[in-house]
C-alpha cells in the first residue's frame, strides 16, 4: 500500500516554520517527511535556504516520523567524505528514522565553490564514486580511496547508526532510472511515470522502494492559489535541464517571466476541491510509488493540513 508524507521546502521557510510543518504533518496522518537540500532558493520570492544537517536534527526532536532528503548532492559543494559523516549522524540522532536521497545536482547549489560544473555524463560518472566512498564510510572501516573524482585518506567514521542507511537516488529518465536500480536502495523520481518505475525495477531494484513528491497549493479561492503557486513556483514550469544548469535565483527569475499564470493553472492542482487533490496524489500510486510526499505552497498550512487529514488521505487510503 502506497504511504503518504509530507514535503518541507526549505527554499519557501523558515527554519521554525518547517519544524511547525513537521509537527502538524503528523497530526495529520502523514506517515514521513522528506526535506529539500539547497544552497540557494530557487528565486527570490521564495526567499529561503535553510542547511539540511541542522534541520534533520531539529525534526528528530519534534516528530517520530521518518525523514528522507529530496534530494542532496554529495559530489561538488560537499566532498563525499563529509557528507558520509553527516549521513552516520543523521542516521544515529534520528534513531534509524533517516533515509538518505541523492541527485546529481543543480548549478544553483553546486556552483558556489568556483568550481566548472560538468556536463551530465561527468556529474553521474562523480555521483557513482561518491557513493562508493560513502557506503564504505558507513561500515566504520577505515578508508583511503584514490579515484577519478575524490580522494580520502585514512578516513574513518566513529558515530555510526546501528542499520545502514537506505540510500536512494533521484533520476528523470530512463539511463537514471537504470542507474538507481544498479547502486540505489531506492529510487526517487517527481513525476508518476510508470514506465520510470518498470526501468527501475527492471535494472536491479525490484522490491526497493519508489518515492515521488508534488507540489500543490489548497486554498479557497483557486483563483488567488493560482497566483501564489505562480508567484513562488514559476520554475517548476521550465523545460528541459534549465533546473541543472542556470547558476542564480536571478537567473531562474529571468527564465520564469516566460511562465504564466495559464501554465501554472494547467500544472499544479490549486484551489480546495477534493477530487482533484485526490486525482493528483493517486495517480503517484497508480503508477507503482510505494511512497508519495506532497508540498504545499504558499502560507496557507494549517488549512492545507486540516483540508488533507479530514478529506484527503482518508479517501486516497479507502481507493
Amino acid at each position: 500500500m502506497t504511504a503518504y508524507g509530507y514535503f518541507l521546502s526549505c527554499e519557501e521557510f523558515t527554519p521554525a516554520q518547517l519544524l511547525d510543518q513537521a509537527r502538524m504533518a503528523e497530526q495529520a496522518g502523514f506517515e514521513a517527511l522528506a526535506i529539500s537540500d539547497h544552497y540557494h532558493p530557487w528565486n527570490g520570492e521564495q526567499g529561503q535556504s535553510a542547511f539540511v544537517w541542522s534541520m534533520i536534527g531539529a525534526l528528530s526532536q519534534v516528530s517520530s516520523l521518518p525523514v528522507t532528503t529530496f534530494v542532496t548532492c554529495p559530489t561538488v559543494r560537499t566532498h563525499p567524505a563529509v557528507v558520509a559523516q553527516a549521513v552516520a549522524t543523521s542516521g544515529v540522532i534520528a534513531g534509524g528514522r533517516f533515509r538518505f536521497g541523492v541527485g546529481t545536482g543543480e548549478a544553483l547549489n553546486e556552483h558556489i565553490l568556483g568550481g566548472p560544473w560538468p556536463e551530465a555524463t561527468v556529474r553521474t560518472e562523480m555521483l557513482e564514486e561518491a557513493l562508493g566512498v560513502i557506503r564504505r564510510l558507513l561500515t566504520g572501516e577505515e578508508v583511503s580511496h584514490h579515484g577519478t573524482h575524490y580522494t580520502v585518506q585514512n578516513a574513518r567514521l566513529y558515530t555510526l547508526p546501528d542499520e545502514p542507511v537506505p540510500i536512494y537516488v533521484s533520476g528523470f529518465g530512463p539511463q537514471a532510472a537504470a542507474l538507481a536500480g544498479r547502486i540505489g536502495d531506492g529510487f526517487v523520481t517527481m513525476m508518476p511515470d510508470e514506465s520510470l518505475v518498470e526501468q527501475y525495477r527492471k535494472s536491479g531494484g525490484a522490491g526497493n522502494p519508489v518515492l515521488g513528491g508534488v507540489k500543490v497549493c489548497w486554498g479557497t479561492d483557486r483563483a488567488e492559489a493560482v497566483r501564489t503557486a505562480h508567484r513562488l513556483w514559476p520554475n517548476e514550469q521550465l523545460p528541459g535541464e534549465l533546473a541543472q544548469i542556470l547558476p542564480t535565483p536571478r537567473h531562474f527569475e529571468q527564465a520564469s517571466t516566460l511562465v504564466t499564470e495559464e501554465m501554472v493553472a494547467d500544472a499544479v492542482t490549486c484551489g480546495d476541491d477534493v477530487d482533484a487533490h485526490v486525482a493528483t496524489v493517486r495517480a503517484y500510486a497508480e503508477a507503482g510509488f510505494d511512497e508519495v510526499y506532497v508540498n504545499q505552497i504558499g502560507p496557507r498550512q494549517q488549512g492545507f493540513f486540516d483540508f488533507y487529514r479530514t478529506r484527503v488521505l482518508p479517501a486516497l487510503r479507502e481507493g
